[in-house]
């Protein structure tokens, strides 16, 4: 029997990752990463390993979705974002919903709030709601803590600090309540091909799928197609791209930044 396909049929069944979405060879390096921690030498040992082991199931989860993240990450993205995009859609609609996809431990989302949050103090009637999900129900409870330590806040200028953040004895900072009530964390796999809402006004999936094979992610690219309104917003990662097959589906508004429309 083929012992790498027996053990990501037990990955699938007890980590819920379908491994046929992303490439064999990410999928080999993070359980070689995971081998090395365990001291296993062989894929039959580690899966002997991982059936005797429940928490290696979480760590595994954790090695699989890892994302490292901080706020404002590719700050020039995120100056389009509340220069441009906010803008024109607090003149369209007093409604603005946006969609984080991959939220990891929270911080991008927290950092559309943030801009969010400036948004509205200048358009009393405008409300923005950040849906932010992901797979891993681990990094979803760090998001919803929000408590973050310096490094990762290295973007985030004093001014900002002071106004959004809570300063801790111990060094870290935790995000304010005004912040996170506009954050709605969720569990979600990008895989189930049901997008967590509809006709919303923005996608971010930054930095998430440049581990997925090709045809996740043009399934992925007629997820956030079928979840955006006309003219909604789909930001990529810098290094992503829509491929030839499904390109059709979107126009670029700002192609440094990898910021997409959709569609009519």
């Amino acid at each position: 029997m083929d012992e790498f396909a027996s053990l990501q049929r037990s990955i699938e069944r007890l980590v819920r990752i379908k491994c046929s979405n992303y490439k064999e060879d990410y999928i080999k390096r993070r359980i070689l990463s995971r081998m090395r921690l365990t001291n296993t030498a062989d894929f039959e040992t580690y899966h002997k390993y991982l059936l005797a082991n429940p928490q290696e199931a979480d760590l595994l989860r954790n090695a699989l979705t890892i994302n490292v993240t901080k706020f404002f990450r590719d700050p020039e993205v995120f100056e389009v974002i509340r220069r441009e995009i906010l803008p024109e859609l607090a003149r369209r609609r007093e409604s603005i919903r946006i969609w984080c996809a991959g939220c990891a431990t929270g911080e991008e989302p927290y950092s559309l709030a943030i801009l969010a949050h400036e948004l509205m103090t200048l358009h009393k009637n405008v409300t923005v709601t950040i849906y932010a999900t992901d797979i891993d129900t681990v990094v979803l409870q760090k998001a919803m803590a929000g408590v973050y330590d310096r490094k990762a806040l290295e973007n985030v200028d004093e001014k900002r600090l002071r106004k959004h953040f809570i300063g801790h004895d111990d060094g870290t900072f935790e995000v304010r309540p005004h912040i996170k009530s506009l954050v709605k964390f969720r569990e979600h796999d990008l895989m189930s091909g049901v997008p967590i809402a509809r006709y919303l006004d923005a996608v971010t999936c930054r930095n998430v799928t440049i581990y997925f094979t090709e045809k996740q992610k043009n399934d992925l690219t007629h997820l956030f197609y079928s979840a955006l309104a006309v003219d909604g917003f789909y930001i990529m990662g810098k290094t992503e791209y829509v491929a030839r097959e499904v390109e059709h589906l979107f126009v670029s508004y700002n192609v440094m930044q990898k910021i997409l429309r959709r569609a009519a």
